[in-house]
C-alpha cells in the first residue's frame, strides 16, 4: 500500500482547518494515503472558489444559481469485495445481454462496481482495467503521474475540485505499449436516488502503439428529485496511440450532469471522441483535447436531442501545442419543446505549433418556435502557417424535406424526427465501431421516436 496509510488512518490525524464534512466522508474508505491528500487538497480549494455565475463569459448561458453541491449527499465508496455480486438493475442488465463481443465490460451502481470483466488474454499481456482505488493500492506510480493531472481551466475548477474530494468510484483502464485490444471496453453506470451526488472518473493510458476502444454510457430510471452528476475524464495518448472514447448519456428526468474531459496526445497519436447528450434536465460538458505531440490528430465529435425543458451546454477547446498536428470538431444538435443549447469552441494555435491544421462545425436543428441554441466558435492563433476555419448554424427544418416526407403519408412529428435522425447521420457516419454504431443508432432512434 502506497506510503502504507489508509485513508482511515490519515483521518485520526485530522489538520487543522480540515472541514468535518469530508473527513465523515473519508472515514470508512480504505486507500493510500496519497489518494487521500489528495481529496483534502480539491476539497481545500473546492471551498476557497465561489460557485459559477452567469457574469462569467464562461457561464452566462447556463445559470447554477440554484444549485447547491452541498445539499446533496454523495454515495458512500463501497468495499470493492461488498460490492461484487450485487444484483445488477433490470435495464442494465438487458443492455448487457444485448451486447456485442467486448475486451472488458463492467457495471457500476451508485458508484459501486457490482460487475466487470477483462479478457484473459488482455490481462496476461500487461492491460490493467480495475477500479481507482485497487490501481492505487497496487501500481500507486501509475496514478501519482496521471491521475488528476490535467491542466483544468478556471471556468471548471469548482466542480473540478468537488469531484476528486467526493470521488465515489471510478476506472482504470491502461494499455501496455503495442497491445491491441480488439474490442470495445465498456462501462454502464447506473444511478439512482434523489438527493444524492455521485462522482465518477476514468483515467485511460495508452501507450505507444497500442490501440484501445472505450464506451461508458451513464443511465438512471426518471427521478421525482435532483440528482447530481460529477463525472471526470483523463486520456493519455501515448506516442502513435489510437484511442476511441464515446460517451452516451441517457440519465432519467431530475438529473444534473457535469463532465469534465481532458484528452493529451503524444507525437503522431489518433485520439477520436464521441459524446451524446440525450437525457437529464441539464447536462454540461467541458473537453479540451492537448495535442501536444507532432503529428497527432484529434476528431472530436458529439451530438444532442432536447426537448421538454432541457438544457445541454457544450464548452470545447482544441489545443495545438505542436506543429504539423489536425483537429476536426463535429458538433450537431436538434431540439424541440422549451429545450435549449449552448455551444462555445475554441481552437488555440500555440505559437510554435506551425502547419497545424484544425476545423471546427457546430450546426443545430430547431423543432419548435420556443427551443433556442446559442452558438460562439473562436480562434485565437499565435502561429503564422497555419490553416483554421470555423462554422456555425441555427435552423428550422427544411419545409420541402418536410413537405416531401408528408407527401409519403407520414404526420409532420415523424416527419420531423426522420430529418433529425438524418441529421444526426454525419456524426454517426464517422464512428468507427459498427457495433458500437448500431447501438447509438438505436438509443437516439429511441429518444427522437422512430
Amino acid at each position: 500500500m502506497a506510503n502504507g496509510v489508509t485513508a482511515a488512518e490519515a483521518g485520526r490525524d485530522v489538520r487543522e482547518g480540515v472541514d468535518d464534512r469530508l473527513e465523515a466522508f473519508l472515514a470508512g474508505i480504505d486507500e493510500p494515503g496519497f489518494l487521500t491528500e489528495r481529496r483534502r487538497a480539491a476539497w481545500d480549494r473546492y471551498l476557497a472558489l465561489p460557485m459559477p455565475t452567469t457574469k462569467s463569459e464562461e457561464w452566462r448561458y447556463t445559470d447554477l444559481s440554484d444549485l447547491d453541491p452541498e445539499a446533496f449527499e454523495p454515495f458512500p465508496p463501497a468495499a470493492e469485495e461488498e460490492a461484487a455480486g450485487a444484483e445488477i438493475p433490470e435495464q442494465a442488465a438487458r443492455l448487457l445481454e444485448g451486447m456485442e463481443e467486448r475486451s472488458g465490460v463492467a457495471v457500476d451502481v451508485d458508484g459501486a462496481v457490482v460487475h466487470r470483466r477483462l479478457d484473459p488474454e488482455l490481462a496476461e499481456k500487461g492491460v490493467v482495467f480495475a477500479p481507482v482505488r485497487r490501481v492505487a493500492r497496487e501500481r500507486p506510480g501509475l496514478l501519482e503521474e496521471h491521475l488528476f493531472a490535467s491542466d483544468v481551466a478556471p471556468m471548471e475548477e469548482k466542480l473540478w475540485a468537488l469531484h476528486v474530494a467526493l470521488l465515489t468510484g471510478g476506472d482504470v483502464l491502461y494499455v501496455p505499449r503495442g497491445v491491441r485490444v480488439p474490442e470495445p471496453v465498456h462501462v454502464l453506470r447506473w444511478a439512482s436516488g434523489a438527493g444524492r451526488l455521485l462522482s465518477s472518473h476514468t483515467l485511460l493510458v495508452a501507450g505507444e502503439s497500442s490501440e484501445v476502444t472505450w464506451v461508458e454510457e451513464y443511465l438512471s430510471p426518471d427521478l421525482d428529485g435532483a440528482l447530481l452528476s460529477l463525472s471526470g475524464l483523463e486520456v493519455v495518448g501515448g506516442d502513435q496511440a489510437t484511442v476511441r472514447y464515446l460517451a452516451l448519456q441517457r440519465w432519467g428526468r431530475g438529473v444534473r450532469h457535469f463532465s469534465i474531459q481532458h484528452i493529451r496526445t503524444g507525437r503522431d497519436a489518433r485520439l477520436s471522441g464521441l459524446n451524446v447528450n440525450l437525457g437529464g434536465d441539464l447536462a454540461r460538458d467541458d473537453v479540451t483535447s492537448h495535442l501536444e505531440g507532432p503529428g497527432s490528430e484529434s476528431e472530436m465529435l458529439a451530438l444532442w436531442f432536447g426537448d421538454g425543458e432541457q438544457h445541454f451546454d457544450h464548452h470545447t477547446l482544441q489545443h495545438h501545442a505542436a506543429p504539423h498536428a489536425y483537429s476536426d470538431l463535429l458538433y450537431k444538435g436538434a431540439l424541440t419543446d422549451s429545450a435549449d443549447s449552448v455551444f462555445r469552441g475554441l481552437i488555440r494555435v500555440d505559437r510554435g505549433a506551425q502547419l497545424t491544421d484544425a476545423y471546427q462545425t457546430n450546426r443545430n436543428l430547431l423543432l419548435s418556435e420556443n427551443a433556442h441554441a446559442t452558438t460562439l466558435p473562436n480562434l485565437e492563433i499565435e502561429a503564422d502557417d497555419v490553416r483554421c476555419s470555423h462554422g456555425a448554424t441555427v435552423g428550422q427544418v427544411d419545409d420541402g424535406m418536410l413537405f416531401y416526407l408528408m407527401s409519403r403519408g407520414l404526420d409532420r412529428k415523424k416527419a420531423e424526427r426522420l430529418l433529425v435522425f438524418g441529421f444526426f447521420d454525419e456524426v454517426l457516419g464517422r464512428v468507427p465501431v459498427p457495433g458500437v454504431k448500431a447501438r447509438l443508432r438505436e438509443a437516439i432512434g429511441r429518444k427522437v421516436g422512430i
